[in-house]
């Protein structure tokens, strides 16, 4: 794997600049929710609020962690990704929501994205469709452990990136027919959950030589929010055992 090497100066949208962001970041979607990870870090300190882009730095036993916020959809995911890379970060962790395609998924559980359908546009603007968009398998694997340290109910599978949220209910969209029938299709192609990020961030990590990986928190079945709030605490607590069990891992090596 080649070095993504950081590149001197502000970044124009987040604010941030080399040695204020660890290589170890994690993406939620919403500020509040950055504000949120935060708390449980040691020694916490807001770098930078601009935009969408929220930025804390702080510990976690002893181990140099920051959150950023990405807003919603690629785009801004994208930006985030870029930016943090060049001032250090080599390590994402996508902590957000998402609806579950699956019936097999309850509100409340979580999904540890092991690769992610392109059904979105930012990432096609970087490389053809065909490239894949998966996880690093050593923070997949982190996340596995981390879920079960911290005895959450997980499971391990694909996840699906769109653009559109509302094309999870038919009858909002003029394409409603074929919006329903492209899920039960994703259903039956043995996706798990639909969310707005995982496949740019895991397309960009790939082509610059870093790794991504996400714990999605779900809240309901897709075209349906039960609780906005269900698995969020336990899908942090899994980000950041994997975060400890990742530092652990390269201090050995």
């Amino acid at each position: 794997m080649r070095e993504y090497k950081p590149k001197e100066g502000m970044q124009y949208h987040l604010r941030v600049k080399p040695g204020e962001v660890a290589k170890y970041a994690l993406l939620p979607g919403d500020p509040a929710r950055a504000e949120l990870i935060a708390k449980r870090f040691d020694d916490a300190r807001e770098i930078a609020y601009n935009r969408e882009f929220r930025t804390f730095t702080g510990r976690v036993a002893g181990i140099p962690i920051s959150v950023t916020s990405t807003g919603i959809g690629c785009p801004s995911t994208a930006i985030a990704v870029e930016e943090l890379a060049k001032c250090g970060a080599t390590t994402f962790i996508r902590v957000g929501t998402a609806g579950a395609v699956s019936p097999k998924l309850k509100a409340g559980e979580i999904v540890i994205a092991s690769a992610a359908v392109r059904e979105e546009g930012t990432s096609r603007q970087y490389v053809p469709i065909g490239y894949p968009a998966v996880a690093d398998y050593e923070v997949t694997n982190a996340l596995i452990e981390a879920a079960r340290r911290v005895k959450a109910k997980y499971h391990v599978g694909l996840a699906l990136s769109k653009d559109a949220f509302y094309s999870e209910e038919p009858e909002m969209v003029p394409l409603g027919e074929q919006a329903a029938e492209r899920w039960k299709l994703w259903e039956r192609a043995n996706v798990l959950a639909t969310e707005m990020e995982c496949s740019t961030i895991y397309t960009l990590c790939g082509i610059r030589g870093l790794r991504g990986g996400a714990v999605l928190a779900i809240i309901g079945p897709i075209g349906k929010i039960v609780d906005s709030h269900a698995g969020i605490d336990e899908a942090i607590s899994v980000a950041i055992e994997a975060v400890k069990l990742l530092a652990r891992t390269s201090h050995k090596e």
